[in-house]
């Protein structure tokens, strides 16, 4: 397995993605091949380890790309014209067959657009959308869209739901996974006209689909540990996923400040410093990796755009579980029997 990650992409590129690299290379079995400038990547190497790439890891690879795709660049546009960048390559790579995964914590926009127009979307896949994880009570929770379509149509949103309920059912073994339309109220008549009619298509077919939907849901009960999936635009996706990611920041800030004030909350909090551990670490965001834009032929896999080491480290080992677990392959066998049977239901 050969998992190509792009080494320029992000706001900590290249130091982060090299270092979450070399942290993920000896819990993996995959190659990991670093797209982008080799002289860079080479001379970043040799500063943080004083080491050649090649006695770090023989599975620790480089693959030469001369350009970068900045967060400013027009999404299509540098896909079209920058055919040496490293995103590019790496679309390049995974659609002809020399990767198996592809990740990238630069500009999502250039990534959608990447995935769409040179990987290819599923057959009857309107749009690809962002599938993020993040922790709930005793479970996690799955976010569509949570960032790549701004701007969609109830029909998108239909999808959405279905592309997760398959890929619960398949990546994370959830037999009946309760899909929840993100709204500002639980009642059928609540919310803008995208919502309503994205209500309105999910009750008719549901059944059709296969998606067990659970109604409108509000932001502050998607946490409960009774929904699996929220579906949404990438618009109020995104806004939903930062605040969360700041929220969690805040609590773990807040918490430890709480308990370090003095001595005497220093020693009354040792007892429970197993406790705040665990706690921390369901709180970390970090642990549950990128999103994997679900939609397209091939795993292509959105890494948050601060990723720091720990998170390049996280991602990479949760892209080898989808090509071990055949994600995208079950997505597109499932999408395509349950369309068909909707299909002809009809």
């Amino acid at each position: 397995m050969r998992i190509l990650l792009d080494a320029m992409g992000g706001d900590n590129a290249p130091d982060a993605n090299i270092k979450g690299a070399v942290k993920a290379i000896n819990d993996i079995k995959a190659e990991v091949i670093l797209i982008g400038k080799k002289e860079i990547i080479e001379e970043k190497i040799k500063q943080l380890y004083g080491k050649k790439i090649e006695e770090i890891s023989d599975r620790l690879k480089i693959k030469n790309a001369t350009e970068i795709i900045e967060m400013e660049d027009s999404p299509t546009g540098a896909i079209k014209h920058k055919k040496d960048s490293s995103m590019v390559v790496g679309f390049k790579m995974l659609k002809e067959g020399e990767g198996d995964v592809f990740i990238s914590a630069g500009n999502s926009g250039a990534l959608l657009a990447g995935a769409t127009l040179l990987v290819g979307r599923i057959k009857g896949i309107d749009r690809p959308a962002l599938a993020g994880i993040l922790p709930a009570y005793k479970s996690q929770l799955l976010l569509i869209d949570s960032g790549a379509n701004t701007n969609c149509k109830p029909i998108n949103l239909l999808q959405f739901a279905q592309m997760s309920s398959i890929y619960l059912r398949n990546t994370f073994d959830i037999e009946r996974p309760a899909i929840g339309l993100l709204n500002i109220g639980t009642e059928e008549t609540k919310g803008n006209d995208l919502t309503k009619e994205a209500y309105k298509l999910l009750k008719e077919q549901s059944k059709e689909l296969n998606i067990n939907f659970v109604g409108n849901v509000e932001g502050r009960d998607a946490f409960s540990g009774k929904i699996d999936a929220i579906v949404t635009d990438g618009f109020t996706g995104n806004i939903f996923l930062k605040a969360t990611e700041g929220l969690g920041k805040l609590v773990k800030k807040s918490l430890t400040e709480s308990l370090t004030h003095n001595i005497v909350s220093k020693i009354a909090a040792l007892p429970a410093l197993p406790s705040i551990k665990r706690f921390s670490k369901t709180m970390d965001y970090k642990s549950y990796g990128g999103a994997l834009f679900l939609g397209v032929k091939k795993p292509v896999v959105k890494a948050h755009g601060s990723s720091d080491e720990i998170l390049f480290e996280f991602t990479i080992k949760q892209a080898e579980k989808f090509v071990e677990n055949r994600a995208v392959e079950k997505m597109i066998e499932e999408f395509e029997k349950d369309t068909e049977k909707s299909v002809e239901k009809k």
